[in-house]
């Protein structure tokens, strides 16, 4: 039921396996889940932090709740961060660091199935899962700039900016227990205006994801995950960065369910192609159950 939390310092570099997979109408999840990243990664590149090494721990809660949209099925998705760490490096050729620790940005989604999975309830969803059908889905992520943000500070963990992502997906059966996803998706950003060097504008992010799956049995399965992600170049004050990104991220997830109601999700990421912007690997465990 629940895509994957890739709670990463660049939003275009999520990786969401089985995002618009569906579930039975009314069903609810509950997420808690860590994440943790290593590497020359900060939350904002933009930052004129050379040889950056960060170490972040971050808590996520979510809510997941499956309803019905103009007779579709639709996830709607709620998930806020909490993240703690350290990052240090050179600041304009002197060592300089920071600890942090602070809720980060709120976001919303919804994720809608826009063919191939009308809302179902439980016995016909179990049908479905035996027999699946091409899927087509759209999404659509909102971050908002509730994070803290200090604005005579280099590094924040909240963004002090809008953010918007927008996504459209296929699911296609390869064989019996095999499930392959495409999707393409646009990140779109606002602004923000408290930014110690000046005024930060984004240009949008564009990327491409694919997901291979194997399904093992009812609610284990398994994915191996690429993302392409380029753009996303930086005006500051009125100066264009150098910063277009072109990079790809790969990683896998694990999900292994018990009690009926409950499962653990084992993922990690790294970056494979970085030619700008921040190469780090994540670690992500998180603990979901089923309320309804």
């Amino acid at each position: 039921v629940v895509c994957s939390l890739w709670v990463a310092d660049v939003a275009a570099q999520e990786l969401t396996p089985r995002l618009f997979w569906p579930a039975p109408k009314g069903t609810s999840v509950l997420v808690a889940g860590y994440v943790y990243s290593s590497g020359d990664v900060l939350f904002d590149y933009s930052i004129p932090i050379e040889d950056a090494d960060s170490s972040i721990n971050t808590a996520v809660l979510a809510y997941v709740r499956t309803v019905a949209l103009w007779g579709r099925t639709t996830n709607f998705l709620v998930e806020l961060p909490y993240s703690a760490g350290n990052t240090k490096g050179l600041l304009l050729g002197e060592p300089a660091s920071r600890d942090f620790s602070d809720f980060g940005d709120l976001s919303v989604g919804l994720n809608v199935n826009l063919r191939g999975a009308p809302t179902k309830n439980r016995e016909k969803f179990m049908a479905f899962r035996a027999n699946p059908r091409p899927i087509i889905g759209a999404s659509l992520k909102v971050q908002m700039p509730t994070g803290h943000y200090e604005a005579d500070r280099l590094v924040n963990v909240g963004a002090n900016r809008w953010a918007a992502r927008l996504k459209l997906g296929t699911v296609m059966k390869l064989k019996s227990t095999w499930l392959l996803e495409l999707s393409a998706s646009t990140w779109l950003f606002g602004d923000d205006n408290d930014f110690v060097m000046g005024k930060k504008e984004q240009e949008p992010i564009f990327a491409a994801e694919t997901n291979t799956i194997k399904r093992i049995r009812p609610g284990l399965w398994a994915s191996l995950d690429i993302t392409y992600y380029r753009g996303g170049r930086q005006t500051i004050d009125g100066n264009p960065l150098r910063d277009e990104q072109n990079n790809v991220k790969l990683g896998g997830t694990l999900v292994v369910p018990f009690l009926k109601r409950h499962a653990i999700k084992i993922g990690y990421a790294d970056g494979i192609i970085t030619r700008f912007g921040n190469d780090f690997s994540e670690f992500i465990v998180s603990y979901n159950v089923v309320l309804k």
